[in-house]
């Protein structure tokens, strides 16, 4: 399930680029696939050990472009002192990453100094109104060790990053059919998977994933910029040289 739209951030072979709090891979996947250079970053070396291993199976399988060489490594660290030289990517992807720290801010200062100037990043966070519903069904869902700590407003999150440095692009919403599945799952608690009507809607989600009718691709397009589950937010580290601020 990839959140980032790469026509609006372009990765290919000769691009270096961070999946910062890669989790399970998804995004850093897709970059792979596309010839870039990534580098998986996470704290949990077990997510970390899984990615490792599905890069190694990319390369058995072909799934990355001969042409290139593109390299893939996992590495483990802290997104507050980040183990790399100033400037070291050429794009950065934070998915899913800043609702869970809770010096935000700090992360978003690690973001803009590696990342390169000119350099580009796509970040994303759980959206107000879905997220908002979810605290309000469940205190589980946002009390448990490393869970959501905050719930952004796209202006909080756009007024950080700038004080940041970015300059802040395009925005969009994703993943509208996933936001029911979660009110479900805070209504009937968030651990119980076997519940008939979680379970119900997560086999027709997987469904959608593998066949992507046009139905339901027309229905979540129209329904996004309404209940979105994430939303993405696009942007520009200023060339070197240039004044870094926005207005």
């Amino acid at each position: 399930m990839i959140t980032v739209d790469f026509s609006l951030l372009p990765v290919g072979p000769g691009d270096r680029v961070l999946d910062l709090g890669c989790g399970g891979g998804r995004h850093a996947f897709e970059v792979y696939r596309r010839g870039a250079d990534i580098v998986a970053f996470d704290r949990n070396e077990n997510d970390l050990a899984e990615v490792d291993a599905m890069f190694a199976a990319m390369r058995t399988a072909g799934e990355v472009p001969a042409e290139g060489g593109a390299s893939a490594e996992a590495v483990k660290g802290d997104a507050l002192d980040m183990p790399f030289d100033d400037g070291s990517f050429d794009r950065v992807i934070a998915s899913e990453v800043f609702e869970h720290i809770p010096h935000d801010t700090a992360a978003m200062a690690e973001l803009y100094r590696v990342l390169r100037p000119g350099g580009t990043a796509a970040v994303t966070v759980p959206s107000w109104l879905p997220e908002r519903l979810c605290w309000a069904l469940s205190e589980e869902y946002h009390t448990n060790e490393g869970g959501h700590i905050r719930i952004y407003t796209r202006a909080e999150l756009e007024a950080k990053l700038k004080a940041a440095g970015f300059f802040v692009g395009p925005h969009h919403h994703a993943h509208a059919l996933h936001a029911p599945y979660w009110w479900i799952k805070c209504a009937v608690g968030t651990s119980d998977d076997d519940h008939p009507l979680a379970s119900a809607y997560h086999r027709m989600l997987v469904w959608d994933m593998m066949k992507a009718p046009r139905t339901t691709r027309t229905a979540e397009r129209l329904l996004n910029p309404l209940i979105g589950k994430s939303v993405v937010v696009y942007l520009r580290k200023p060339p070197r040289g240039r004044a870094e601020k926005n207005g």
